[in-house]
């Protein structure tokens, strides 16, 4: 296998290597400055992500935003999503991120539904605010891309709910509440 190495200035060494494998490849670089973006390197693509839902039932109160115990999870990427004690996110590498949620609930009768991620203990934004006729449950989805900075930040889902009888996040059927985040630019 033919390769080609070239020392760095101070120490290390980059090496280009041809694959075990029948056929030519092409390694085109830019003609202007700039990173290669590996599969080790912490730009989009590769840096943290997470998706996480309940999995049980949980009871919230009536016109009050509310934290989604989010107790499960799909993947986490670099294990910044707490689904024991906090249930958030808190990623180690600055960026921004495309933060992703959906909330389900039921109730003898449910009149409004808003999905609602809070960044630092703070609400973020109001993703989907929407006013129900009549049902007995309802389910919002939204998404927006927040900055980051990789050390301090963190992110939660809240959901606020108005209705009659007890209302509910039934995480125990297929209509779970999720919650997920994945870096799309770094800093």
């Amino acid at each position: 296998m033919a390769s080609i190495s070239v020392a760095g200035d101070t120490s290390g060494s980059i090496t280009i290597a041809a694959p075990n494998v029948a056929g030519t490849n092409t390694l085109t670089l830019p003609a202007n400055t700039g990173t290669v973006i590996t599969t080790a390197s912490t730009f989009a693509g590769t840096g943290p992500a997470f998706s996480a839902y309940n999995n049980s039932t949980q009871s919230i109160s009536n016109g009050a935003f509310t934290k989604v115990t989010l107790s499960s999870e799909d993947f986490d990427t670099n294990n910044n999503f707490d689904s024991s004690t906090n249930y958030r996110f808190t990623p180690t590498i600055a960026g921004y991120y495309q933060v992703n949620c959906t909330v389900f609930a039921e109730a003898t009768t449910i009149s409004r539904i808003i999905a609602n991620p809070y960044k630092n203990g703070s609400s973020l934004t109001r993703l989907v605010d929407i006013g129900v006729t009549g049902s007995n449950s309802a389910g919002v989805t939204g998404s927006i891309i927040v900055y980051m900075n990789g050390s301090t930040d963190y992110l939660e889902l809240y959901v606020y709910v108005t209705g009659t009888g007890s209302i509910i996040l039934n995480g125990a059927t297929d209509r779970n509440c999720r919650f997920s985040a994945a870096m799309v630019r770094s800093a």
